[in-house]
């Protein structure tokens, strides 16, 4: 009795466990799959689209001076230092003039012993003009010689000739001592614009040689305007345009947008490990004196904008014989095939100019159609009985 009991329920055992199988396999292949699931929606939205060109540049000030020295000599004294404001004409810093003060005097000695010649050469000029004429009266009245009268008129002649000469120079020793006098005021040296000293290449006490080259002693800069230098590569720079809008951001500020326009693009590239690359410039006000030399800047040039634009994610939209569709998601949940106009198109999100309102949600991903089954997302599913 006991064997039938144990046979009886194992046998309701198998028939429970065979009916659940059926009505698996019947709601496997009876009832149609829910097409919406695994599909990521995303609602669209309304906001600002912008087609860019992004860029890595740095920082330099638009106008700047180096200023260096046109005389030799040792750095005497420099007024100022780095970070220091000046004013165009002021005095920044001095070449020991010692050796230029002596050129200067030694030039007004000559100068002066020269003009001292002169005078009495003038005076013997004058002496060998009374002389001359003396000998042209006497031989009028045959009381002289044909000799004396030449030696006369030579002597008048040398004596001209003589202050020529020492005029000649005199001229010369002027130059000579404007020379000098200007390579003395060279000493000094002063600040030729308003701005900033950025740089300091030389120390006090230092020697400088002018001789062949200016040697460098400051950089001044004006920091009001700055300019961003950056590098574009050939396949984005046909892209540029001078006048475009273009926004950078630094590494202390990210979230803070500096905007300008494109001034200049380079004709000629940079070759940097065989990749050319283009240099394009552009000025951003400076009037809080935040931004600062040799700062990293990531830019974008500014291709195409559109403002208060509605938008959804590129990956959305499908394109098929030149219409574009996205898939809707209704109230039911289901998806509905539609077309939709576009605007601006950019490599994360698509403008839509009619055929979408904000709000509506629309299928990012494509439907997966297992292997084997129809094209047509809209084929009927198969009903099929339960197997048991």
């Amino acid at each position: 009795m006991r064997r039938s009991m144990r046979n009886a329920i194992v046998s309701a055992a198998a028939i429970v466990a065979l009916a659940a199988a059926g009505y698996g396999g019947w709601r496997a292949f009876a009832v149609p799959a829910d097409k919406t699931a695994g599909h990521a929606t995303v609602a669209v939205q309304r906001g600002d689209l912008e087609d860019t060109v992004s860029a890595t540049g740095t920082l330099q000030p638009r106008d700047y001076v180096d200023v260096g020295t046109q005389v030799s000599g040792q750095l005497k004294k420099l007024y100022v230092e780095i970070g220091a404001v000046v004013k165009k004409g002021e005095l920044l810093a001095e070449i020991d003039p010692a050796v230029y003060v002596a050129k200067v005097d030694a030039d007004q000695a000559q100068l002066r012993n020269f003009e001292a010649q002169l005078a009495d050469r003038q005076a013997q000029l004058k002496l060998a003009e009374q002389k001359a004429q003396r000998q042209q009266n006497m031989m009028r009245e045959q009381a002289t010689t044909a000799e004396a009268v030449q030696t006369a008129q030579a002597e008048l002649d040398s004596a001209k000739a003589q202050i020529d000469a020492i005029r000649a120079q005199i001229l010369q020793t002027r130059s000579t001592l404007r020379g000098d006098q200007a390579n003395l005021g060279y000493t000094k040296i002063y600040a030729p614009m308003d701005g900033t000293v950025v740089t300091q290449a030389a120390k006090e006490g230092q020697t400088l040689n002018a001789n062949q080259s200016a040697p460098i002693v400051l950089r001044i800069a004006d920091l009001s305007t700055m300019t961003v230098q950056t590098q574009v590569s050939e396949a984005d720079v046909s892209r540029l345009r001078v006048g475009m809008p273009v926004y950078f951001t630094t590494l202390g500020e990210p979230g803070k947008r500096w905007k300008g326009s494109l001034r200049q693009v380079y004709p000629t590239p940079d070759v940097v490990n065989n990749v050319v690359l283009y240099n394009a410039l552009f000025d951003v006000p400076n009037a809080g004196g935040a931004l600062m030399t040799q700062m990293t800047a990531q830019v974008f040039f500014v291709a195409a904008e559109a403002k208060d634009a509605a938008f959804v994610p590129a990956a959305a939209v499908q394109r098929r014989q030149g219409k574009a569709t996205v898939r809707v998601q209704g109230e039911d949940g289901k998806f509905e095939q539609r077309e939709v106009e576009l605007g601006l198109v950019t490599r994360v999100s698509a403008e839509v100019r009619s055929g979408l309102q904000p709000g509506e949600r629309v299928m990012t991903n494509a439907p997966q159609q297992n292997r084997g089954a129809r094209a047509s997302s809209n084929a009927p599913t198969p009903k099929m009985g339960p197997r048991v």
